[in-house]
């Protein structure tokens, strides 16, 4: 059975760290801490856990201070987590058959990373990252910023997952100025952090800069297709709050002339549709994103909810406002059988009871 080292890079995660740990602690051989500098108690809780906790000074590059947490693992696997990351005890089973029937010539696992949830806890937002790699000098992480580790050799993917629940935030403004540096120190960035940086831009509200940055991202021959379409999408929301509405739906439709659509894309051309009146064309939309496969292992950004929930809830939406309320509520229906939990949901099956739809 394989070994397996938990490697993890820690500041002022006081808060955190104790619950991450208790998930992971007893699945695990060995765990390493490096700490780059905190100055609450992160240090004295990680010493309850593990011997092996170092200090090492924070360079603005999350790879350096990542592959030097690699290189103190002795065990057969490195893996890593934040301190706000935890496995869930219905995980744990699941993990520790996998270390058990793992064959030798595996190099990378990848396992699902939940970093959203809805009003019930399940999740919302999921994709897969590399998370075991073998302890080898050629699994290194590149990227000072949203860090990778390039895969080769055999990759396999499993259905475990660990979940993203931060406790309290942290520096919202940390990845946008390594970027910033890295430009002023007169770095180039490459495909994959152009797309990066333009997000950052985005979430900082800066949308003629990151407008500029995607389309560049976009018109360049260079960048993985998942990266460019959501590129496009976020690129749209862009246009949208500079009020550049057809830039939004042409950024939009350009998506797939990357790959077949993506039922995320869908359901952000259908709401275009949705809010400008065009029922119709909205319905055609939301119908294509109710058809949609969804590929989990793409390694892309993966909304659950768009593959389902929410073009149903919407469809509802849609033949509501064209008069046919019986077509309407057989949707709504239908979104319910996802989430019968949902305010939407049971807001509209109120509203059609009263209206004795039957």
């Amino acid at each position: 059975m394989p070994t397996i080292s938990l490697c993890m890079i820690v500041k002022n995660e006081e808060m955190h760290i104790a619950r991450c740990l208790d998930s992971i602690a007893e699945l695990v051989d060995e765990i390493i801490i490096v700490d780059t500098g905190s100055t609450d108690r992160t240090v004295e809780i990680a010493s309850a856990y593990t011997s092996k906790v170092y200090s090492y000074p924070w360079t603005d590059d999350f790879s350096d201070a990542r592959n030097y947490s690699f290189s103190k693992a002795s065990m057969d696997y490195c893996m890593w987590m934040d301190a706000d990351d935890i496995m869930e005890k219905t995980e744990r089973d699941k993990f520790l058959q996998l270390k058990k029937s793992l064959l030798p010539d595996t190099d990378i696992v990848m396992m699902k990373y939940h970093t959203a949830f809805d009003e019930n806890g399940r999740p919302s937002f999921s994709y897969f990252r590399e998370r075991w790699i073998r302890n080898s000098s050629k699994y290194r992480w590149v990227g000072a910023v949203h860090e990778v580790i390039p895969p080769s050799g055999k990759v396999i993917y499993s259905d475990i997952a660990i979940c993203h629940k931060k406790i309290n935030a942290k520096d919202p403004d940390r990845n946008l100025k390594i970027y910033q540096k890295m430009l002023s120190d007169g770095k180039t960035l490459d495909a994959r952090q152009q797309y990066y940086y333009g997000r950052e831009l985005y979430y900082h509200k800066q949308y003629e800069e990151a407008v500029s940055v995607f389309e560049q991202f976009l018109q360049s021959a260079d960048g993985w297709v998942e990266n460019k379409i959501e590129a496009c999408s976020i690129c749209a929301n862009c246009y949208e709050q500079l009020g550049r509405e057809n830039s939004a739906l042409m950024t939009l439709l350009r998506s797939m002339s990357f790959d077949l659509p993506r039922a995320e894309l869908c359901c952000d051309i259908g709401k275009y549709f949705l809010e400008h009146g065009n029922y119709r064309n909205a319905v055609y939309w939301y119908e294509t994103a109710l058809h949609t496969q969804k590929d989990e292992y793409s390694g892309g950004f993966v909304l659950p909810d768009c593959y389902d929930y929410i073009p149903l809830l919407q469809l509802c939406v849609c033949y509501d406002k064209m008069g046919d309320r019986q077509k309407a509520k057989e949707y709504n229906e239908r979104a319910g059988l996802c989430k019968p939990y949902s305010k939407a949901y049971l807001y509209n099956k109120d509203y059609f009871d009263r209206l004795q739809i039957s």
